[in-house]
């Protein structure tokens, strides 16, 4: 059984928490795990405390070096291809996509080491005769709290930003991949002074009860689902902690009536299929014209039916299996309930493995609005396609959508385009691009898919606090 604990001077866990790992391709045991419960949490914060000044006292351009080094360190053949294969087997993604997961990682490190050196401290003179002196401080020990779907590249944007700012960081992974994101944390703690990331496997309510109880815990980036999100959101406001919170997704993709059927359908088929339909951003609902709908569903079907699924280190396999062991079946009941709602249920004919959590894909043309498949957010190679007659009664159903993480808008006119992806209320747009996110700009959600924002500059000033120095001048 692996330890789940990487924290100075904790050997193992004094509050064993055993996990089991499945490998999603196959359905049987992958890997054990012993993770710890409040005592080991409330060492890990012990830990981290008395690394915090030290590393806050460290150079930016010190800690960006230091950052700059994992992320060539995560580029070396040896870890990277690891790192890949071990996140593949975990959460069912194909290596290709585990691989550029990988890359996406390091890329995060550059980033923030990159932001680290070249943040500055400002002077104004707001007021005749006073100067004012603006300068950023680490916000200080910060809890990370990270999912399974993207276990290196979701950790990574977020200990990357804290790490950069000068903080340390009590860091949860997810128990479903534990494996992949430990070995990160290991890459990661190589190049760090003893304690500045502690690193515990355990119970998620638990650890972050204990962390945000605590006061030397200033700030908590948590991305998951709205319901714990909220949940998070609740402890922390009763010490008034600093939040980032990246919660669920129902990311609209919308084809306008002058784009290219062709296009339109390869970028819904990757905005869906990525990943196997399990992303925060990936198009939950696609809303097409009328007149195109008999095109694009004919062309979303063939891409379904095309599909491969299998095992996900093979080059051939174009889909993976589902991570969680009861996707499959949630798949089938949300189809179930847009059959018997009215809607024209597609099943791909790809061949299905035989063992495993596999699960061919699914259209559902023309559901109710109101239906599960279309309301909530399905995390699977699940996709409602509905006509529409009016784009302002679409862009109004979007906007009256509870979830506001990400949408998508196709069109040929880029100008019109732009101006609709302007009118959605979410927090990042692909404008013919299935793929909208990247290191160097802000993400992050809008009403219940989130408060702050990750990457780019904001995700560095998240970990930072501004202190405003006013000094009369003689």
């Amino acid at each position: 059984m692996t330890n789940g604990t990487l924290i100075a001077g904790l050997a193992a866990p004094t509050q064993p928490w055993p996990v089991s790992v499945t490998e999603p391709a196959t359905g049987a045991e992958f890997a054990e795990f012993v993770g710890g419960g409040a005592k080991d949490a409330a060492y890990a914060a012990d830990v981290a405390a008395r690394a915090l000044p030290g590393w806050a006292g460290t150079p930016a351009v010190a800690r960006a070096a230091a950052l700059q080094t994992i992320a060539d360190r995560l580029r070396e053949p040896e870890p990277a291809a690891e790192l890949a294969e071990l996140t593949a087997r975990e959460t069912g993604k194909r290596l290709a996509e585990a691989r550029a997961e990988v890359g996406m990682s390091a890329a995060f490190f550059s980033w923030f080491a990159a932001a680290a050196a070249t943040r500055d401290d400002r002077v104004t003179r707001a007021v005749p005769g006073i100067r004012h002196q603006i300068s950023h401080r680490p916000l200080g020990t910060v809890a990370v709290s990270t999912p399974w779907n993207f276990p290196l590249s979701i950790p990574a944007r977020k200990i990357a930003a804290a790490l950069a700012a000068g903080c340390t960081v009590l860091f949860k992974p997810s128990e479903v991949a534990p494996g992949s994101s430990l070995r990160l944390a290991e890459i990661v703690q190589e190049q760090l002074p003893e304690g500045v990331l502690c690193a515990l496997l355990g119970d998620g309510a638990e650890l972050t009860r204990v962390w945000l109880n605590d006061e030397r815990v200033r700030g908590i980036s948590f991305t998951g689902s709205t319901r714990i999100g909220l949940t998070v959101a609740e402890l922390a406001a009763r010490r008034l902690v600093r939040c980032v919170l990246e919660l669920g997704g129902n990311a609209p993709f919308i084809v306008l009536d002058d784009a290219d059927p062709s296009q339109a359908v390869d970028l819904i088929a990757g905005a869906k299929f990525r990943n196997n339909g399990q992303s925060c951003i990936a198009a939950n609902t696609a809303w097409v014209p009328r007149s195109m709908l008999g095109e694009i569903v004919d062309g979303l079907a063939a891409a379904a039916d095309g599909l491969v699924l299998g095992d996900p280190l093979d080059t051939h396999t174009t889909l993976g299996p589902l991570a969680p062991p009861g996707d499959p079946q949630r798949m089938t009941d949300l189809a179930e309930d847009a059959r018997r709602r009215g809607a024209t249920v597609h099943r791909s004919t790809a061949a299905v493995p035989d063992r495993g959590h596999y699960a061919a894909p699914v259209l559902a043309v023309d559901p109710p609005r109101d239906c599960r498949m279309v309301t909530e957010e399905s995390f699977a190679p699940i996709l409602p396609v509905l006509p529409y007659d009016d784009l302002a009664d679409v862009l109004d159903h979007t906007r009256k959508a509870a979830l506001g993480l990400a949408g998508y808008v196709a069109g040929t006119d880029l100008v019109r385009a732009i101006r609709v992806a302007e009118a959605l209320d979410v927090g990042i747009v692909g404008v013919n691009t299935s793929t909208p996110n990247t290191p160097q700009i802000p993400f992050g959600g809008l009403k219940l898919s989130g408060i702050g924002w990750e990457g780019g500059q904001a995700g560095l000033d998240a970990f930072l606090t501004p202190q405003t120095t006013a000094v009369a001048e003689a």
